[in-house]
């Protein structure tokens, strides 16, 4: 079933925050970020303790993390400032669940400190954290199960992917931590991503369930908690459907009563950690037009660039594009939709019917909720643009400001340099 792509609000509404605020920036919207999440925790309520941890790298905006966790949602977090911004969001303890790789030992010092649910990457981190931040009675442990599964582009096929135990890693570490003394565990994945099968999902609670049973009869650990990660795609083209989380969830539930019942593992507690299907589809990025160029193709240049949406350069992502006014326009000319950058790559489109565009039209990027203003970066000292909220009552309000020259220069010491000769 195809995906309607609409904007956040009326295209006269639209016209008027872009009197407000000035482009580029991205909006997101409220209720329809808090729908898609209800959504999510109706289905999976079957599951006793279910829980939906947010994954902070998508979205890192402390005004949206609260807006999700005022409704259930933990905090699914990677690195010491992800972990600052949960705490600065007033979310601590077991709201948290903390994975990363390649860990410096300050950043598990905080997630103790924090008393979040440290989730593994490798089977030597066991001793390593041991040494800097003591073991806390619970740890989860990330599992890579290589050649078993398929991966896709943007996560990579698992056997080649950096992350995670192998199976007789796997073993062996429940082993070890509960010989240290731990006495609570968890079991994670995270094999895929954008995907939108559902069928994907279900047999990866299928192999997380059966690894769980295998686990306790090898080494007696009783799992308490399987998190199946995040990964769950959203409809970037029109053409293609969202994933139907109500058969995932009959699917899971299912396998829970086939696989996890019959062992004695029951009450076993089921998280996920999607960032992308919970706010991705109701981010956009708003652009104005400010030249069209015509040489062997035609260009449209706006005013972002890849600095404010990488995916398009980086994955060859689509991302569609509604010419604000000209929605029911015939899209009967191909353009590049091109920013600034000193890169040939920073196009969000290429060869992309649309109406005929003109200077100071203003384009919308759909679908920019995730991975979007959280991968911005400086190059060629682009600025990252501001951050505003369309409020359930239609107030749209600010909530994270331009960068200006200033800030970025904030760590230069200019002083010091009139030093210099």
């Amino acid at each position: 079933m195809a995906t309607e792509k609409k904007l956040p609000c009326s295209p006269k509404k639209l016209l008027e925050i872009c009197g407000r605020f000035p482009t580029p920036f991205h909006i997101y919207d409220e209720r329809a970020i808090i729908e898609n999440f209800r959504r999510l925790i109706k289905a999976f309520s079957w599951s006793e303790g279910f829980t939906e941890y947010f994954a902070v790298k998508a979205t890192p905006n402390p005004f949206l993390l609260k807006i999700l966790t005022g409704h259930g949602a933990g905090a699914d977090c990677s690195s010491l400032t992800e972990l600052l911004l949960a705490e600065r969001c007033g979310i601590t303890g077991e709201t948290i669940i903390f994975t990363s790789n390649d860990t410096p030992a300050e950043e598990f010092r905080k997630a103790r400190q924090l008393g979040a649910i440290i989730n593994l990457d490798d089977i030597t981190h066991i001793a390593y954290l041991e040494r800097h931040a003591g073991l806390p009675d619970l740890i989860s442990v990330r599992y890579n199960p290589g050649p078993l599964r398929s991966g896709n582009a943007i996560i990579g096929h698992p056997e080649e992917a950096k992350y995670g135990f192998t199976r007789e890693q796997i073993m062996e570490g429940y082993a070890v931590l509960q010989q240290k003394g731990v006495r609570r565990f968890g079991l994670h994945t995270m094999v895929a991503s954008n995907e939108l099968d559902p069928q994907y999902f279900v047999d990866t609670a299928v192999m997380l369930y059966e690894l769980a049973v295998e686990v306790l009869r090898e080494t007696g650990v009783r799992i308490e908690s399987v998190n199946i990660g995040g990964g769950i795609g959203i409809p970037y083209k029109p053409q293609q459907a969202a994933v139907d989380i109500e058969l995932v969830s009959r699917g899971i539930r299912d396998a829970y009563k086939r696989i996890v019942v019959p062992a004695g593992l029951h009450p076993m507690k089921l998280f996920m950690e999607c960032g992308r299907m919970i706010t991705g589809p109701y981010g956009y990025l708003v652009a104005k037009v400010l030249h069209i160029k015509k040489t062997f193709k035609n260009y449209i240049g706006l005013d972002a660039s890849m600095a404010n949406l990488m995916r398009p350069a980086l994955y060859g992502a689509y991302h569609h594009i509604t010419v604000v006014g000209k929605e029911e326009a015939p899209a009967n000319i191909d353009y590049d939709v091109t920013g600034s950058l000193c890169e040939n790559c920073d196009k969000f489109a290429i060869d992309r019917a649309l109406p005929e565009v003109e200077e100071g039209d203003i384009m919308v990027i759909h679908d920019a909720g995730a991975h979007g203003h959280a991968m911005g970066f400086n190059y060629n000292g682009k600025l990252r643009s501001a951050e505003l909220l369309l409020r359930k009552n239609g107030e749209v309000v600010e909530i994270r400001r331009a960068e200006t020259p200033e800030d970025l220069f904030a760590t230069l010491d200019f002083d010091r340099l009139a030093t210099f000769s």
